[in-house]
């Protein structure tokens, strides 16, 4: 009996690894592994079916590129975003040309334009009026630093443009110091424009943090626990106990050190048109931290109405305690019960990383842009390469 409950165990544990659901394409790569990085991609898809990529370059070596750089970035020499094109879904890709200093970008398309937020320690936007070509010199929205995101959820609803970014608590803070600002606009409205912006207050995670340490949630950084990269993400369902028309869900990273663990917060809209962070309520209870799979990574969610579910693009681990060579994707109707649909890619060495994605949903099929790596990468953070995938008929994943 013994021996035929090892036997099962065995077998348990050295299942075969999960189904690849989708392609993959180079699309970019860096011209110098040890110095240049390719940071997190972002995607949409513009006017007329075109897709238009954003991709982040920073590292020691950026000087060497031609165009300027962002007077704040990952190294001294700062970061520069260029812009990639498809008109074929994918099939190609050309440079648009565009040089763009600044880092940390959310790409997103409202009204009749398309636009990128990011900073350069302030905070800053650039619009493109002809879809994805040329891109406005980046505008000021906040002089202030220091800011932060990744390139995560937006929700444009009912004419309104909804998005966090997230500002630095305290200069000397240990990493990760931010907590997420709460920005929304008129969709038809000149989004480089101050004035079009509502902020809300900052949500200092601080507090919040502390008071789990000691009620069983694993926090188990002594300083540098925090929340960051979040989406904003509107529930449409009535009977979900997360309903409520005048605020979205705000999902992000947990940095705990634990696996699989994210946070969930409140976006409320004030009668006095003021934004608002707080906590979720459930139950008559707060909710803070919860499951989100690959929720100590940046991770991606978009809400599908045909299939009327959400997807999430995450990390999956996978043994080892780097785990940014799988992507993977998942899905829910709720935000709480989470299913696993497939492995979208996996790189070749635990070097080569496949994570910080990016999708979209366009007809029956996502796509997908990956912060990647080959066997040169520097290490699975600083990668040498974006990927491009397409999960073809992505729905028919749901079981």
């Amino acid at each position: 009996m013994k021996r035929i409950l090892l036997m099962a165990l065995l077998l348990a544990s050295c299942s075969r690894p999960a189904h690849i659901v989708a392609d993959e394409k180079v699309i970019a790569t860096s011209p110098c592994t040890d110095s240049i990085f390719l940071y997190t991609p972002g995607i949409v898809e513009g006017f007329d079916g075109r897709f238009v990529v954003s991709v982040d370059y920073g590292g020691p070596g950026t000087f060497k590129l031609d165009g300027p750089t962002s007077d704040f970035g990952d190294y001294k020499a700062g970061n520069q975003i260029r812009v990639l094109l498809s008109d074929n879904r994918g099939r190609s890709w050309y440079d648009s040309g565009a040089r763009i200093p600044m880092m940390h970008e959310i790409l997103f398309k409202a009204g009749s334009s398309l636009y990128m937020i990011g900073h350069s320690g302030r905070l800053l936007i650039t619009r493109s009026d002809d879809n994805g070509v040329t891109w406005s010199e980046p505008a000021v929205l906040c002089p202030e630093p220091r800011w932060h995101q990744s390139c995560t959820a937006v929700d444009i609803y009912n004419g309104k443009v909804t998005l966090v970014y997230e500002k630095w608590v305290a200069d000397g803070h240990p990493w990760p110091g931010v907590g997420p600002v709460l920005m929304q606009a008129d969709e038809g409205a000149d989004l480089t424009l101050r004035e079009n912006w509502r902020f809300s207050e900052l949500y200092n995670p601080d507090a919040d943090m502390e008071a789990a340490r000691p009620s069983g949630i694993p926090v188990c950084k002594p300083k540098n626990a925090g929340m960051l990269e979040t989406n904003v993400v509107r529930i449409y369902d009535e009977s979900n106990p997360f309903y409520d028309p005048n605020s979205v869900v705000l999902m992000a990273r947990a940095s705990t050190g634990w696996p699989d663990i994210g946070v969930m917060l409140k976006g409320s809209f004030l009668p006095d048109g003021s934004l608002k962070i707080g906590r979720l309520h459930k139950n008559e209870g707060d909710v803070l931290f919860t499951h989100i799979p690959g929720g100590d990574l940046k991770f991606h969610v978009v809400y599908d109405p045909e299939s009327k579910l959400y997807w999430l693009l995450h990390s999956q681990i996978d043994g080892r305690m780097n785990h940014r060579r799988r992507l993977a994707l998942s899905y829910s109707p709720d935000l709480i019960r989470w299913t696993f649909a497939g492995l979208v890619a996996v790189g070749p060495s635990d070097n080569a990383a496949r994570h910080y994605a990016t999708m979209i949903i366009s007809g029956s099929d996502l796509f997908v842009v990956s912060r990647s790596g080959d066997e040169r990468a520097r290490n699975a953070h600083d990668g040498n390469l974006v990927t491009f995938h397409r999960v073809k008929n992505f729905r028919k994943l749901v079981y």
